[in-house]
């Protein structure tokens, strides 16, 4: 039950301690349980920027409608997609699982010609859009991982991607901003972190057939 524990005491933190900073050790927890994130195909079109310089989240706190959380917490997390997905990008993903698995070409090569031609018979919209399914993967996987560790956390919606990209030059990085993570610790002075929680009774959420 102590996962279950750590659930409850997890909260969208709205006010958190900005003199406390995550340990690197803490941080590399974090960093891993992106990279082990599920992704459709295992093809991995999200990427999750960190970002600690306060200078830079400053900037970015008119962009977030003014919320501070974005500046106080430990570090400020932005889960991002490729702006476009390529022929390229599947490629190397078969030769990742060559090189891992020992897997041989003859038998990748079905699968990655049925990939590639999924990919081409998609819009850059639906690849776009197919990709933030994925962040949000993504973003429940982090939060569950916080809580676990004992990491405050805030999923973040409310913010102007487009002036996201733009401040922080994502364009060049071919990536494009969708959600926001500030991680971190606690206020003592936080009024929500004493709320008790409002859901559902469970036998109205879960349905057993």
């Amino acid at each position: 039950m102590s996962t279950i524990n750590q659930l409850k005491w997890r909260y969208a933190t709205k006010k958190f301690d900005a003199s406390k900073v995550l340990s690197e050790e803490k941080l590399n927890i974090l960093k891993q349980a992106f990279n082990l994130t599920a992704t459709s195909f295992g093809l991995q079109t999200i990427s999750l920027l960190i970002i600690k310089n306060k200078d830079i989240r400053e900037e970015l706190v008119p962009h977030s409608y003014n919320q501070r959380q974005v500046v106080d917490a430990s570090h400020l997390l932005v889960i991002c997609i490729q702006d476009n997905i390529t022929t390229d990008d599947v490629d190397t993903h078969f030769d990742n699982v060559r090189d891992i698995r020992e897997t041989p070409e003859t038998i990748l090569e079905p699968f990655k010609k049925d990939l590639k031609l999924m990919m081409k018979g998609k819009t850059i919209k639906e690849r776009q859009d197919w990709s933030i399914k994925q962040a949000y993967i993504a973003l429940g996987n982090l939060m569950t991982v916080c809580a676990i560790e004992h990491i405050d956390s805030c999923p973040m919606e409310g913010f102007n991607p487009q002036a996201f990209d733009e401040a922080l030059k994502l364009q060049d990085k071919n990536l494009k901003s969708v959600l926001l993570l500030p991680v971190g610790f606690r206020a003592q002075d936080d009024m929500f972190s004493s709320f008790k929680k409002v859901r559902k009774q469970l036998n109205d959420a879960v349905i057993e057939m």
